[in-house]
């Protein structure tokens, strides 16, 4: 949280993160790992930086797989589990945080400052769907012919997740759009879709 009370949530520490490694010559080949779920502001402002992002499945383990299979140095989550691979194997806030205050005193700049417009956040609807066999998600085909149609509406500035909670009996449904009406009604079509062809046993 910066001085004006204002949240700076994982996607921006990543960004802020990746920029001055980048800066330094110290972002191992000048590609940073996230997860599924990391907006799509973040890839826009990382695209705009000439920036690589390397996409993994939700969660540390995923995160810290892709980085020692491809030998880069910086991922992490939404969530701000922030892995700097040089220093560590897992998310740790403490390690996080004093990396955040060494930026910030490096810089002589404010985190709200260094936070301002890096990452321009697309709208995000994100909804769950009770389905008693989430795993049936991989194999229907209708489903993902929906995603696919959701997709070409959406065009690229916008993104459709679908995946099966590994933990609940759950579909989870995220749609990005630049317009959050968009993202919702197209995500109330795919919970629609989904309900209807997943929902009974």
């Amino acid at each position: 949280m910066d001085h004006h009370g204002q949240i700076v949530d994982g996607d921006v520490l990543l960004a802020l993160f990746a920029l001055d490694l980048s800066s330094r010559g110290q972002l191992a080949g000048n590609t940073v790992v996230v997860t599924v779920m990391t907006n799509l502001g973040f890839r826009l402002a990382m695209e705009a930086e000439g920036i690589g992002v390397r996409e993994t499945d939700v969660g540390d383990r995923h995160v810290l797989a892709a980085l020692d299979a491809d030998g880069l140095s910086l991922g992490g989550e939404q969530s701000g589990h922030i892995i700097f691979r040089s220093r560590s194997t897992t998310g740790d806030g403490v390690l996080t945080g004093l990396a955040l205050a060494d930026l910030v005193q490096r810089t002589g700049r404010s985190l709200a400052e260094l936070a301002d417009g890096l990452v321009e956040r697309v709208p995000q609807e994100l909804q769950n769907v009770r389905i008693p066999q989430p795993e049936r998600l991989a194999d229907c085909a209708e489903v993902w012919d929906a995603v696919a149609r959701a997709e070409a509406e959406l065009g690229p500035d916008g993104r459709v997740l679908l995946r099966a909670s590994g933990t609940e009996p759950l579909v989870r449904v995220m749609v990005e759009a630049r317009q959050e009406a968009q993202a919702k009604a197209v995500a109330a079509q795919l919970v629609e879709v989904v309900e209807a062809l997943l929902g009974q046993v």
